[in-house]
């Protein structure tokens, strides 16, 4: 569903066409900086949601064919059933890559201790003689989790989707990312080890908006076919269709957030390094053509230097059309503000998926930011570190929804419980309150209901 990059590779020669949105000298609300600030073209998501909406119903309709038909069409492969073989799971775990094996044991082993800090503890509080209400924190039944594929390959998806969920205590877990023809209709063999490697046995090789539809839904299996249950919750990043599949089916399934196509702002002043600026612009927009990068500076001079650096580095990376078209697109430049005090503005009205802090003092500064997926303080905690090895979660919000949402952790696979327990003589302390309350709201019976449990002879 993603146009391929090398459709509008440019020569390498070519200068990078990275747009300048200059904020300086104005005074704007905070719905003129959303404004302002680079995103992409609302008609895109229009546009993807009619997409989507189609896919959805087809998947309620047609169930398992309607998956078939878009296995053809959008990742060229015939499927009988998308569910993986247990084999096929375990032979790409025996052929991994010991190098890579390694690699995902320190992410998987780095991640689970952050999220094992993350669970929040149950609450107990008397509010009086035998008046106790709780909370206890309970995990969702059954889970969805969307590992991305297309481009490139996310077996860190996997790690980031499934290690929380199992710190949770979540009972089920389905798996899905799309089929490859390079592959046998399978998903990439490192995204299949990834999940043996975490003990996830039901994986589905389905990809985009119709994997959301299935999971929020269900499929009902025919006679003698495995039926794909419905699920409580999904979770995963994925491309613009994805995102928005997620923000449809919500309320139907809980979510984590519209993680969408990749972003990072990066705030930096004129203290910051213009080569480590252009590679950590140029890293994110390696994942997609529509991938944003936007670096806000009150530094012309830094801003100079890393439109060189981009151009020096841009052509001499490996996906070099695929940078190019992401970091020319309108959801990709520099803003320029007039001082540290515009630029946290523009980073709180922007609400990046990731932001950078490179300025001086930069610990200081990520801590006024109040808007963000995940912040990353520091010359040395670039989002590539977030991506794989840092132990944070890279699930996170995008497209300014972060200003309400939080990153993919623990909590998003849990429920909290309220739990009340009074004596009758606890009860019998409030009752008048209630009964003056439910006569104000005109609702007598709910005094009712309590008045009868002290009546004479009850």
């Amino acid at each position: 569903m993603t146009t391929s990059p090398d459709s509008s590779v440019r020569p390498n020669s070519a200068a990078v066409d990275f747009r300048t949105v200059d904020l300086r000298g104005r005074r704007l609300s905070l719905a003129e900086l959303r404004g302002a600030v680079p995103r992409a073209r609302h008609e895109t998501v229009a546009d993807a949601e009619q997409k989507v909406t189609d896919i959805i119903s087809a998947v309620r309709q047609r169930g398992f064919a309607a998956l078939t038909e878009f296995a053809r069409r959008f990742d060229g492969v015939e499927q009988a059933h998308p569910r993986v073989p247990a084999e096929a799971l375990l032979s790409a775990l025996d052929g991994l890559d010991p190098a890579v094996r390694s690699a995902l044991e320190e992410s998987i082993s780095r991640a689970r201790r952050f999220a094992d800090g993350q669970r929040p503890g149950d609450v107990d509080v008397a509010l009086g003689d035998g008046a106790v209400v709780s909370q206890k924190w309970v995990p969702v039944a059954r889970v969805g989790l969307y590992v991305p594929g297309g481009l490139a390959v996310y077996p860190s998806s996997v790690i980031m989707n499934v290690v929380p969920a199992l710190a949770a205590g979540v009972q089920s877990i389905a798996l899905a990312s799309p089929p490859q023809k390079d592959f046998s209709g399978l998903p990439h063999p490192t995204i299949l080890a990834a999940a043996a490697l975490l003990g996830i046995d039901e994986v589905y090789a389905i990809g985009g908006a119709q994997a959301i539809a299935a999971f929020a839904y269900g499929v009902p299996g025919a006679e003698g076919e495995t039926a794909l249950e419905p699920v409580d919750v999904v979770t995963g990043p994925g491309n613009i269709f994805v995102a928005t599949a997620k923000r449809l089916v919500k309320g139907v399934v809980g979510i984590d957030s519209e993680a969408g196509t990749t972003e990072i702002a990066i705030l930096a002043d004129a203290t910051a390094r213009p080569a480590f600026v252009a590679a950590d612009l140029i890293s994110q927009a390696e994942h997609d053509p529509k991938a944003a990068s936007v670096l806000i500076t009150d530094s012309e001079q830094l801003a100079a230097d890393v439109r060189e650096e981009l151009d020096v580095q841009a052509a001499a990376t490996k996906h070099s059309g695929r940078v190019r078209e992401a970091l020319s697109g309108p959801q990709s430049g520099v803003v320029l503000v007039d001082d540290l005090e515009q630029g946290i503005a523009a980073c709180d009205a922007y609400a990046a998926e990731h932001l950078e802090i490179m300025t001086a003092d930069a610990a200081a500064v990520a801590a006024r930011i109040r808007n963000a997926g995940a912040i990353f303080v520091g010359d040395y905690s670039p989002v590539s570190l977030g991506d794989y090895c840092a132990g944070s979660n890279h699930v996170l919000p995008t497209s300014g929804t972060a200003a309400f949402s939080s990153g993919l952790n623990v909590t998003t696979f849990l429920r909290a419980i309220q739990v009340i327990n009074y004596t009758e003589s606890a009860l019998e302390q409030v009752s008048g309150h209630i009964v003056s309350l439910a006569g104000a709201e005109d609702l007598p019976a709910h005094g009712d209901a309590v008045t009868a449990r002290f009546r004479a002879g009850r």
